[in-house]
C-alpha cells in the first residue's frame, strides 16, 4: 500500500507522518486490496474546527472516502480512521453476504432440479 500525505497550511512532522502511517496500517488488516491511500491534512484558523483530515482509499471497485474536522489534529485522524474502518467492514460484510446468497440460491435450485444456464 502506498501512502501519500499532503499537508496544507501546516508542517508535516515525523510524528504526524508516523501517526498517520500507523493508523492506516490498521486498515490493511481489514482488507488486503488497498492499492493506495491519499491523505490531505488541512489547517484553517478561520473555522471553529481548525484541523480537517480527508482520506481517499484507492482499491478495486468503488473507492472509499472519509473526512473529519476537529480542533485537535490527532483526534481528527482517529475519527477519520474509525469512519474508514466502519466503511471497510460494511463493504466486506456486504460482499460476503452477496456471495452466501448466490451459493444458497444455487444450492436450492439444484435441490429442486433447476439448472443455471
Amino acid at each position: 500500500m502506498h501512502i501519500h500525505i499532503t499537508p496544507q497550511h501546516l508542517t508535516l512532522t515525523a510524528a504526524i507522518h508516523s501517526y498517520v502511517a500507523d493508523k492506516l496500517a490498521h486498515l490493511e488488516t481489514l482488507t488486503t486490496r488497498l492499492l493506495a491511500v491519499h491523505v490531505v491534512l488541512l489547517h484553517d484558523e478561520t473555522k471553529t474546527k481548525k484541523h480537517v483530515v480527508k482520506v481517499h482509499l484507492a482499491m478495486p471497485g468503488p473507492d472509499v472516502h472519509a473526512e473529519d474536522a476537529e480542533n485537535d489534529l490527532y483526534v481528527a485522524i482517529d475519527r477519520v480512521c474509525d469512519k474508514l474502518a466502519r466503511q471497510l467492514r460494511k463493504r466486506k460484510t456486504k460482499l460476503s453476504d452477496a456471495k452466501k446468497h448466490r451459493t444458497q440460491l444455487a444450492r436450492e435450485g439444484a435441490k429442486r432440479g433447476y439448472r443455471r444456464r
